[in-house]
């Protein structure tokens, strides 16, 4: 009886001791972000600016209603976009699975059973029924902050998946963006071959009249005809780019393959407004792949909280409380009751150096996840960069080419002109129609890489792709 006097305050003590120390700081270093460099303002862009293109939201940044309504369809239909969200799902679900280990296990049990004991001496029949019932309390207590620190990672992992998800969607919605502006560049350019091939066989006419009147030869016409076979063969090939796009926009919505509605594209039409990037460092605020790297850092920062608390000794308490029979048929009402409290600490001595293994791979994943972090954060400052000066460049490509297409165009009637008048070969003619063709083609496509420049440069902002 005084033993159990004295093992009732140790018990009270190593309780009231473990509950205070589960408020204590967790071992390991607490997270800081890590210092990246960074230029002041982006390079190609003139001046530094608080406002910043990604804070507009993409309907506004991108009037299309075509467009908007196919990343609507997009965002509701994909199924990379789907795979990413139960992802998210699943790491959320997880996350909750250390963090329970912070509150102690209760589990609820019965056992039956009999027990027989015979001797040489006694004949008697020794049969004896028990059971017991009630419930075991099983706590470890976390003083050093092993189990903190493993759901401060595992909450981490979590946030990660979140940023993964979001990148998914900002990828998808710029993948979007991207062909769809292509889609139309086609369009265009199909639409120029098609008008160019009816010049030709407006031209092919003329010339096979002058030789049906003994006025030209079969070699203008051949090479007339050969001009109009050259300019007929883009429009196949044009057609079958199209088709790919349209099946690749087909999968980006969830569809099976088939045409995208869209309308045509004009060399006059308006680009999106020239806002401008903003300041660099709130670039690691925003973009996905960035914020979802540094939660990876924050999740191995943790574990090696995790890996140090492994040093030092575990407590864990146990208790039981229900009730003790000794016959089945009145196991219910039972025979008496029955209850324990225990503690007990475990310290490692010799683990062989798996704990210092254990913790030097904790260190190492920070490591990498440090490396990760840093080369996310410049690989952000590279693509804004490379969409500022793609959009600069392509405006000053598509200034010159759109003359370069007006001169030709007065080229191509003087010639027709001056052969009209005698002063001047078919040659003229043909170099012309070649000439002016080629240019408009190149005019199309400047123009419609300009516009996926621009949607490059929202995406890499990390722009807001809320629906």
């Amino acid at each position: 009886m005084p033993r159990r006097r004295a093992i009732r305050p140790a018990l009270t003590c190593l309780v009231a001791l473990s509950l205070a120390g589960s408020g204590c700081a967790a071992v390991g270093p607490n997270y800081a972000r890590p210092p990246v460099p960074a230029p002041d303002q982006f390079r190609f862009d003139s001046a530094t600016q608080a406002a910043s293109m990604a804070d507009v939201p993409w309907f506004q940044v991108f009037d299309d209603p075509a467009l908007q309504a196919l990343i609507r369809e997009a965002i509701a239909n994909n199924l990379d976009l789907q795979l990413a969200v139960a992802r998210v799902e699943e790491a959320r679900a997880r996350a909750g699975i250390p963090k329970s280990f912070l509150y102690p296990a209760v589990d609820a049990g019965v056992a039956v059973g009999l027990r027989q004991a015979t001797t040489t001496e006694q004949a008697d029949d020794t049969t004896r029924e028990y059971g017991n019932y009630g419930f075991r309390l099983s706590w470890e207590i976390d003083l050093f902050g092993r189990v903190r620190r493993q759901t401060e990672s595992a909450e981490a992992l979590a946030l990660a998946t979140e940023q993964e998800r979001r990148g998914v969607l900002v990828t998808l919605v710029g993948d979007v963006a991207t062909n769809y502006f292509l889609l139309r560049e086609l369009d265009l350019q199909l639409e120029i071959a098609r008008q160019t091939l009816a010049i030709n066989d407006q031209t092919v006419t003329y010339f096979q009249n002058r030789l049906d009147g003994g006025v030209s030869n079969r070699l203008e016409l051949d090479r007339i005809q050969a001009n109009r076979s050259d300019t007929a063969s883009t429009i196949p090939e044009l057609e079958r780019q199209i088709a790919i796009v349209e099946n690749a926009v087909a999968l980006l919505l969830g569809r099976p393959p088939a045409d995208i509605q869209r309308p045509a594209l004009v060399l006059t039409e308006q680009l999106p407004p020239a806002i401008p990037p903003g300041l660099p460092v709130s670039l690691l605020e925003r973009r996905p792949d960035v914020l979802e790297a540094e939660q990876l850092l924050v999740s191995a920062n943790a574990d090696i909280g995790a890996a140090k608390a492994l040093f030092f000794p575990s407590i864990n308490l146990t208790g039981f409380v229900g009730g003790v029979s000794n016959d089945l048929v009145s196991f219910l009402g039972g025979d008496g009751g029955v209850w324990s409290l225990g503690a007990g600490v475990l310290q490692p001595l010799f683990r062989g150096g798996r704990l210092r293994r254990n913790l030097e791979v904790a260190q190492a994943r920070f490591d990498g996840a440090l490396a990760l972090y840093r080369r996310a954060a410049l690989n952000g400052y590279r693509e804004v960069s490379n969409a500022l000066v793609a959009i600069q460049k392509f405006a000053e490509v598509r200034t010159e080419r759109q003359r370069s297409v007006t001169a030709l165009q007065d080229a191509a009637t003087l010639a027709r002109d001056r052969y009209d008048a005698g002063l001047a070969s078919y040659i003229e003619i043909l170099t012309a129609d070649e000439q002016l063709f080629q240019r408009q083609l190149l005019l199309a496509q400047v123009h419609g890489a300009e516009l996926r420049a621009r949607a490059e440069l929202y995406r890499a902002l990390g722009g807001g792709w809320q629906p």
